[in-house]
């Protein structure tokens, strides 16, 4: 007979699609372990993401200590978690320092891929399957349950939107005079892990104005971290005030909200496109030095990729002629929209 198990820690990945990707697993979990209290463990900036999440108890939350404080907060998050009394730990990390954190916190059941050395600190370390890479992670991630003998299941990546933060995102389509009844097309141009990932700039400006151009009931808004504001600003600023460039200037609660309000959104491989697969929003992805096969929107949405021969790369910068973006062409991007707005 199965194990029951009453208070459940999981380490959350470190990236923000990686997260969206993961949440399936908390669905099985909490299917498995109805009674069960789950918490995830996740860095600060990513815990909204799990807000209103029904698989989630409670939230468990740190920020990355720089060099000098790195021993001490460690101690501080081994302390923590010895005091949580967890008798099931899940990584969903696999790093060496995760599986430290949860063998010296006492966590009785400790489950992860046996990566980076652990194995030892791990008392269920699963081999990695020979299929990595070629399947979808949200199958990857399932494999990890194996072992308290949760068969992979069909779970989609879900995130949660609530009733009043609806409300909060027509206020704030209304401060930028936008009507209610426009068509809403989404826009990411940026992607964290380097530029390789990019459709260019040019392309992104041509379409735009292709779009704006077409409708004038169609308004785009533009989505970015901090980091991606001055390219976001680059685009949007050539463009007519139905161009509105929100990136920087949402939290990731709202940066959700407004991903389900469009009625189509256009992305690179980046966390936002996994947000729009989840919030199952019409998705057009582009992909060039990525996999769609192991990190593309899981089952939803439509991705535009032309497998050269060079890619999946996984490059932050393309060597060579960046051929993978260039031949998606503006003209292709267009047709697409159109067919799906």
């Amino acid at each position: 007979m199965q194990q029951e198990y009453k208070n459940i820690l999981v380490r959350a990945p470190n990236w923000l699609g990686d997260c969206v990707m993961a949440t399936p697993l908390l669905t099985d979990l909490r299917a498995r372990f109805a009674k069960a209290k789950i918490t995830v463990m996740c860095k600060k900036p990513l815990a909204p993401l799990f807000f209103s999440n029904p698989a989630v108890d409670e939230l468990f939350t740190f920020e990355t200590p720089n060099s000098f404080f790195r021993r001490l907060s460690q101690r501080h998050l081994i302390e923590r978690i010895r005091q949580g009394r967890y008798d099931l730990g899940i990584l969903l990390t696999n790093s060496f320092s995760s599986a430290w954190w949860f063998s010296r916190g006492r966590i009785k059941r400790r489950l992860g891929f046996a990566a980076d050395g652990r194995s030892l600190l791990l008392t269920d370390p699963i081999q990695f399957p020979a299929c990595r890479g070629k399947e979808h992670l949200v199958k990857t991630y399932k494999r990890i349950l194996a072992p308290l003998e949760i068969e992979i299941s069909q779970t989609d990546p879900e995130l949660f939107v609530l009733e009043q933060e609806r409300s909060a995102i027509e206020q704030l389509l209304k401060q930028y005079q936008i009507p209610k009844k426009a068509l809403l097309i989404g826009i990411n141009p940026t992607a964290a892990y380097g530029p390789a990932k990019c459709w260019p700039k040019e392309r992104f400006l041509a379409l735009s104005k292709r779009l704006l151009a077409k409708d004038q009931n169609i308004y785009i808004l533009f989505f970015g971290d901090k980091s991606g504001q001055k390219l976001c600003a680059s685009i949007a600023n050539q463009l007519p005030e139905r161009a509105v460039n929100l990136a920087g200037r949402t939290s990731l609660r709202e940066l959700i909200g407004l991903i389900q309000r469009c009625n189509l959104f256009l992305t690179n491989d980046s966390g936002p496109m996994h947000i729009a697969a989840a919030l199952k929003t019409p998705l057009i992805a582009l992909f060039g030095s990525t996999s769609d096969v192991a990190t593309g929107p899981y089952q939803h949405g439509q991705v535009l990729h032309k497998h050269v021969e060079c890619s999946p790369c996984y490059k932050r910068v393309c060597p060579i002629d960046f051929r993978c973006m260039k031949q998606i062409l503006v003209e292709e991007v267009y047709n697409e929209i159109i067919k799906n707005i």
